[in-house]
C-alpha cells in the first residue's frame, strides 16, 4: 500500500494537470455558453413564496426589497419586530403583493421550526429560503478571548441558524424545485486576523451547503454567496473606522441586486464585488504574501491593547 502512495504521489498530480489543460477550454466555452442561457431564462419570482432570516436591517432588508419589486410573496424573520414591520411595509410598496412578518431567533432550533411551519401554513408552499441571519464580534485576537461563552453565538447564528432553518424547510422546497440562497462571506478564506471565530463558523457554513448541493443535485438549488466588504450594521460594528475609510465597501442595494440576479440564474456560487475572488487565487498561488499582507494592514488598525508581537 505503501509503494502505491508513493506511485501515486509522483504521477497523479502532472497527469491531472495534463488533462485538466486538455478539457479545460472546451470546458469553459460550455460553461460560459450554459450561463447565458441560465441568465436568458432567468428565474420569475413572481408570486413565490420567500423566507428570509435576518431581514431587519442590512443585506437581507434590501434582498426583501429586490424580491419585493419582483413580485414576490415573503416571510420576514428576525428578532426585531419592529424593523420587520417597517421593512414589510416598504416591501408592499415596491410591489410585494403579500408580507408576513415573524420574530424569531434563528439559534434557537424551534424557533427555526415555528417560523418555516408559519410561514408554509400562511402561504401554502415556499420557493425560497434565504439563509441570511448572521452575527461577528469586534475585531479580537485569540489571545485576549477569556470566556469563550461570549462568542458561542456566532456559531449558533451563523451556521446552526442555517442548518436549522434549513433542516425544515428542505421538505417544502423539494416540493417546489425551490432554492436556497446561502449568505456567506469571503472571510472563509481570507483568514483575518481578529475574526478567527467568524471566518470558523462561515467556513463551516459553506462547507456544509456544498455537501447538501451535492446530495440534493437537481432537485433543490442552492447559490453560496461569498461577500467582501458590504454596507451594512454588522461591517460598521466589528471593523473600525480607520479600517473603514480606506477598505472599499459595496452598498447593500447593489449587494443585494447582485444576489438576486444571481439565485434566479441558477448559480452556484456568486462572489460579491466580483474583484474579490481575486484575494482567494493570491491565497492559493501564494499564501506566504496573502498573511503577510493581511497581518501587516489590518493589526496595525487595530487598538493597541488586541495586537500581540505583531
Amino acid at each position: 500500500m505503501d509503494l502505491l502512495h508513493k506511485f501515486l504521489n509522483i504521477v497523479l498530480l502532472p497527469i491531472t494537470l495534463i488533462v485538466l489543460l486538455f478539457f479545460m477550454p472546451p470546458f469553459l466555452i460550455l460553461k460560459f455558453l450554459w450561463s447565458l442561457k441560465r441568465y436568458v431564462y432567468s428565474e420569475n419570482v413572481s408570486g413565490k413564496v420567500i423566507l428570509i432570516t435576518g431581514a431587519s436591517s442590512g443585506i437581507g432588508e434590501h434582498v426583501a426589497y429586490e424580491y419585493a419589486k419582483r413580485g414576490a410573496r415573503l416571510a420576514l424573520v428576525a428578532r426585531r419586530e419592529d424593523r420587520l414591520q417597517a421593512v414589510a411595509d416598504k416591501a408592499r410598496k415596491l410591489g410585494s403583493p403579500e408580507v408576513i412578518v415573524v420574530r424569531a431567533d434563528v439559534s434557537k432550533i424551534e424557533e427555526c421550526e415555528r417560523f418555516v411551519n408559519e410561514t408554509v401554513n400562511h402561504f401554502g408552499r415556499l420557493d425560497h429560503l434565504v439563509n441570511n441571519a448572521g452575527v461577528a464580534l469586534q475585531l479580537r485576537l485569540f489571545e485576549d478571548f477569556t470566556h469563550f461563552s461570549d462568542i458561542a453565538s456566532v456559531m449558533d447564528i451563523n451556521f446552526w441558524g442555517s442548518v436549522h432553518s434549513t433542516h425544515y424547510a428542505v421538505p417544502h422546497l423539494r416540493k417546489s424545485k425551490g432554492k436556497i440562497v446561502v449568505i456567506a462571506s469571503a472571510a472563509q478564506w481570507a483568514t483575518t486576523p481578529g475574526l478567527s471565530f467568524y471566518n470558523a463558523s462561515k467556513a463551516a457554513q459553506v462547507s456544509f451547503f456544498e455537501t447538501l448541493r451535492t446530495e440534493f443535485g437537481q432537485d433543490i438549488g442552492i447559490t453560496i454567496v461569498t461577500l467582501g466588504a458590504i454596507e451594512s450594521e454588522m461591517t460598521q460594528e466589528f471593523l473600525p473606522e480607520a479600517q473603514l475609510n480606506w477598505m472599499p465597501v459595496e452598498t447593500t442595494k447593489g449587494c443585494a441586486k447582485a444576489i438576486l440576479d444571481s439565485t434566479c440564474s441558477g448559480d452556484m456560487y456568486l462572489t460579491e464585488p466580483s474583484w474579490v475572488k481575486a484575494t482567494f487565487w493570491i491565497k492559493i498561488l501564494c499564501p506566504e504574501v496573502f498573511e503577510w499582507c493581511l497581518r501587516s494592514i489590518i493589526l496595525n488598525n487595530m487598538p493597541q491593547t488586541s495586537k500581540k508581537d505583531s
